[in-house]
């Protein structure tokens, strides 16, 4: 597995990154922790969670702490082998401090963050989603402090547009305080908007980029047919809100995009994912997947390119 460094840190990290959002339910504990040991043991160090992830059982205001709780099982005296992502922000309670990014929040979170990962630092620890209620250099100077304490290695930031990741470094670089080292947008071949501006800035200002939604929930398999019935254990037939309507026009782009496939010698998934390891400034891609023949699969577009 190849690995690409992020740049002004120590850390080098395989270009997929397992991405954890379905742990717990579609993947139980037990399915969840081999996927992560198969990971680990070819060469994917880049795991990624949330707070908030626990599978389709996620509703606004749920506890969370699922995914990361499995991994916390799963990287027992594997530790060190892993580069560590999580978050912070989205709401996971009924308390003030359960969402945004204020000190208080961010306090509470990230212990019991550590807590359910079983670690002592979390690598790369990102701010979910901006908090306009918090000013930045709140919450910029509490990530100073739990870096200080040793908590947290390097933080980055998820959801930002490149005007909001702008004023974000405007006021780090004013204040002395630290900047985010890694950017985790949506980007896929079906959405393409970050490329005008939030990229750009991040290869300006050397800053990471791995993006989600790389496969546009599934779209970007191959497992979508005109005409015909959604395909079993499909995240449309699973959750079909967290996926694209199934247009003629979308149809068509997959057409495009599946024939570009064939002519490259690919599958649509190692097609989508081989580009979007090309765009600026990506260091690795977040693959969410149900079973570890699609990690496998994934892993062949990097392996084998």
């Amino acid at each position: 597995m190849k690995t690409r460094k992020i740049p002004n840190t120590s850390l080098k990290v395989s270009q997929i990154c397992l991405g954890t959002m379905t742990f717990g339910t579609p993947v139980a504990e037990a399915d969840a922790i081999r996927m992560v040991h198969w990971a680990l043991d070819h060469g994917i160090n880049f795991i990624d969670s949330a707070n908030i992830y626990e599978g389709y059982a996620r509703v606004l205001g749920s506890p969370g702490g699922v995914a990361e709780s499995i991994i916390g099982k799963a990287l027992k005296g594997r530790r060190d082998q892993a580069v560590l992502a999580t978050k912070v922000g989205m709401r996971v309670g009924e308390a003030p401090e359960d969402e945004g990014t204020s000190p208080a929040a961010l306090r509470k979170h990230l212990e019991l963050s550590l807590d359910r990962l079983a670690t002592d630092v979390i690598d790369l620890y990102y701010l979910h989603k901006p908090d306009p209620e918090t000013p930045l250099v709140e919450t910029l100077g509490a990530l100073d402090q739990v870096i200080r304490e040793g908590k947290v290695r390097y933080y980055g930031v998820s959801n930002y547009s490149a005007r909001e990741l702008s004023d974000l470094l405007t006021v780090a670089d004013a204040d002395g305080l630290p900047r985010p080292v890694i950017c985790q947008p949506p980007l896929s071949l079906l959405r393409q908007d970050v490329l005008s501006d939030l990229l750009p800035l991040c290869e300006r200002e050397h800053i990471a980029v791995t993006p989600y939604q790389i496969l546009q929930s599934g779209l970007l398999t191959g497992k979508y047919r005109r005409g015909e019935s959604l395909p079993e254990d499909s995240r449309k037939g699973e959750q079909s809100g967290w996926v694209w309507e199934l247009t003629d026009a979308l149809f068509d782009r997959l057409d495009e995009i599946e024939a570009q496939s064939r002519k490259a010698g690919l599958t649509m998934t190692q097609h989508a994912i081989r580009w979007v390891l090309a765009q600026p400034a990506v260091v690795a891609a977040i693959v969410g997947v149900k079973r570890t023949e699609q990690l496998e699969e994934a892993m062949a577009a990097v392996v084998g390119g």
